[in-house]
């Protein structure tokens, strides 16, 4: 009955939890660059002192699925997408390197290029700084090159590039901010296999009908652990009555 009673009551619990993941990834459905987080269950022995027959079921993180989403042409010169694997870097907001597939781009009232939550996009050399009235090209290799507003004569000037990195998948952790960072802490070197396409965003790479359809299985599990756990106590109801009867 112990057996049954802790691993109904604890699938419930993580059943929940994975619940909130699929709502959350539901969630940023519309957010660009998103990677879909990735949950499962796994069974670990009660520890005691007695022999280990009792057993929880515990809801792990195994990661995130790194499918590319879709790039969707927006036209905007400081949009950007990542092509294949990939990241672009930012400056997190502790100052160390962090990573990200969000290629929606702005600059600060200094021209500072930083991604949409105010975060410096990285260069090769540092920050990159965007002068005022030029007209902006991001190159396959992430070089940034403006041309002045207005000018007739193509006079392109090279102003920085991109660090674009490639560091294995299975080295990533994703933080509570978001963006992903390298599990030791390591900051790898810009990857020149990396290419970006200007003009563009990458959407989220969350299937909608494929997590609607895991949030009704989800829902059904919880309900079937709820039974169990109304069905051990009925059991445990009759088996006080007859043993009430001896």
């Amino acid at each position: 009955m112990d057996k049954l009673i802790y691993t109904s009551l604890t699938s419930g619990k993580h059943t929940l939890a994975q619940m909130d993941t699929v709502t959350h990834n539901l969630s940023n459905i519309s957010t660009d660059g998103f990677k879909a987080q990735m949950d499962s269950f796994r069974a670990v022995p009660k520890l005691s002192t007695d022999l280990p027959v009792q057993a929880f079921v515990v809801n792990s993180t195994t990661g995130a699925d790194f499918t590319p989403g879709v790039t969707h042409e927006t036209g905007r010169e400081l949009d950007v997408a990542v092509q294949g694997s990939g990241w672009l870097v930012v400056q997190g907001k502790d100052g160390k390197e962090a990573y990200t597939r969000a290629g929606s781009l702005k600059t600060d009232e200094n021209g500072v290029l930083q991604t949409q939550r105010g975060l410096n996009v990285v260069g090769v050399g540092g920050d990159i700084t965007i002068p005022a009235d030029v007209s902006v090209t991001i190159s396959k290799d992430g070089t940034v090159s403006t041309i002045p507003v207005g000018n007739k004569v193509a006079n392109t000037t090279l102003i920085g590039q991109l660090k674009l990195v490639n560091p294995p998948e299975n080295t990533l952790v994703r933080g509570d901010d978001g963006l992903f960072r390298t599990n030791d802490g390591s900051q790898p070197d810009a990857d020149p296999g990396v290419a970006v396409v200007g003009g563009s965003i990458e959407s989220s790479n969350v299937n909608s009908v494929e997590s609607l359809v895991t949030m009704i299985s989800l829902s059904r599990q919880f309900d079937i652990h709820m039974q169990m756990l109304t069905n051990a106590q009925t059991n445990d109801a009759k088996a006080s009555s007859v043993l009430s009867l001896a």
